[in-house]
């Protein structure tokens, strides 16, 4: 992953699932003639379209976005693709006079865009298989892993999901090869310059607050289909396939695959994702509050004429000095 030479300016919204980011987001763009570019994992995926919430039709005719439906529900994808992926959007954005609004909740994407990723860390294939072969037993033993790793890098672990084999392994690998947790490495790393002129914005909203919002939001992804469709991605890819592996999407395959179909089957389903869902809240808020110059505030302030004029200015600033 090359830095980019420009160090163009963008402007980043960010912070926990439900608390309005794609709003906010395309309100800024249509105020700051800019485009929207996604830094949300799952909406990177084609057909994972209900329980990612994507962006509708409608949003995405009034602000042209970016990596949202660009590969299919089996394809491997990391931090670094997504980093190489972005700069060419934005660049793109560029050569047209547009400027770029980056939007999502996916906090180890958005810092491997800002500020890259920590480089020439140890890898050993034998160790990772070892650590992959674990992973595949089930979720039992990933929850297992997820422990482990709590106890020699509490740091990383608070911000990943116990469903994540591809950061819990990584982890594991690392911190078996060097002793050193993953979070050290970040930190050290964190000390290099950034790759963008970058403004994040963080949309300041409490679980208490996005709990209903999030139940309601499950209980209509459920009502549009949302079983249906995580059942025929099943019967074109397979259940293993690592798309799924995303909250809500894991709890629905796993509806899915033990043949529940009951009313009140579903309804266990639906107090699940929820539970799922508040726990990545949990997880975000502790990421980007990690993140150094997030400037929280609620939706609606971020949304003021004086946010947006200095937002502007900041552009303007940053495009004048190039």
């Amino acid at each position: 992953m090359v830095s980019p030479a420009t160090h163009l300016p963008i402007v980043l919204v960010v912070g926990p699932t439900a608390s309005g980011k794609t709003a906010l987001g395309i309100a800024l763009a249509r105020a700051l003639d800019a485009e929207v570019v996604n830094v949300d994992s799952v909406q990177l995926y084609r057909r994972l379209d209900i329980g990612s919430a994507k962006p509708s039709r409608e949003e995405r005719a009034a602000v042209r976005h970016h990596l949202v439906d660009v590969v299919d529900p089996d394809a491997r994808y990391d931090a670094a693709t997504y980093a190489s992926d972005a700069d060419r959007a934005i660049a793109d954005c560029a050569a047209r006079g547009r400027r770029a609004i980056v939007v999502g909740g996916t906090g180890l994407y958005a810092r491997a865009l800002v500020r890259g990723l920590a480089k020439d860390l140890a890898s050993d294939p034998a160790t990772r298989a070892a650590l992959n072969e674990r992973a595949g037993r089930g979720l039992d033993e990933l929850a297992r892993m997820h422990e482990e790793l709590s106890k020699v890098d509490p740091v990383y672990a608070a911000k990943i999901a116990k469903s994540d084999p591809i950061r819990i392994v990584r982890a594991l690998e690392v911190f078996a090869l060097t002793g050193t947790p993953m979070s050290e490495h970040h930190a050290k790393h964190a000390a290099e310059p950034p790759r963008y002129r970058a403004r994040w914005l963080g949309i300041d909203s409490t679980r208490q607050a996005l709990a209903p919002k999030i139940a309601a939001r499950a209980e209509a992804m459920l009502a549009a289909g949302w079983v249906d469709e995580v059942r025929g991605i099943i019967a074109d890819y397979g259940e293993g396939i690592r798309s799924l592996d995303s909250v809500g999407y894991a709890d629905v395959r796993r509806f899915v695959l033990e043949g529940r179909s009951e009313a009140a089957d579903r309804d266990a389903l639906l107090e699940q994702i929820v539970r799922s869902t508040l726990g990545l809240v949990k997880r975000q808020r502790t990421w980007f509050r990690g993140e150094d110059g997030v400037e929280w505030a609620s939706r609606e302030a971020h949304e003021s004429p004086a946010t947006i004029e200095g937002l502007r200015a900041f552009f303007e600033g940053a495009e004048a000095s190039r």
